[in-house]
């Protein structure tokens, strides 16, 4: 029997330059885009947004290296890189933040521990995960 290379959460899927998607992309793995997605992605692995790559919706992943442009918000469960050559116009909900210098960025942060449990799988906040973190923030 074949190995089934969709299940494997290792490979990295690719959106290459010239590629243009609407709706919705989800993954398990990691995921490179130099092409535009318009729309929302969520992936549990890596993003890499290339040189060429432009996000017109909102990101949620577990790490982030971002060169090229985002137009929405985006989560990070762990690090967002911003590298010099990125441009973010949008709202950033991360646990570490590295930016390079040239990069480019308009929005609000929300960074650290409090972020850790902010948001459940839908990317909204639930009114037991705010009372939880307000009475984390007291305490």
């Amino acid at each position: 029997m074949a190995k089934n290379v969709m299940e494997d959460a290792s490979l990295v899927n690719q959106i290459k330059a010239g590629t243009h998607i609407e709706g919705e992309v989800k993954s398990s793995g990691d995921m490179r885009i130099d092409g535009t997605l318009k729309g929302k992605i969520q992936t549990q692995g890596k993003l890499v947004i290339g040189p060429t790559g432009k996000i017109d919706g909102d990101i949620s992943c577990q790490n982030a290296e971002i060169h090229g442009v985002i137009n929405g918000k985006i989560t990070v469960t762990e690090l967002l890189s911003l590298k010099s050559s990125s441009k973010l116009l949008g709202d950033i909900v991360v646990g570490k933040l590295a930016i390079e210098p040239g990069a480019q960025f308009s929005g609000s942060c929300v960074m650290g521990n409090a972020v850790k449990g902010l948001y459940n799988g839908n990317g909204h906040e639930t009114a037991k995960e705010r009372n939880e973190r307000k009475a984390e923030t007291v305490a």
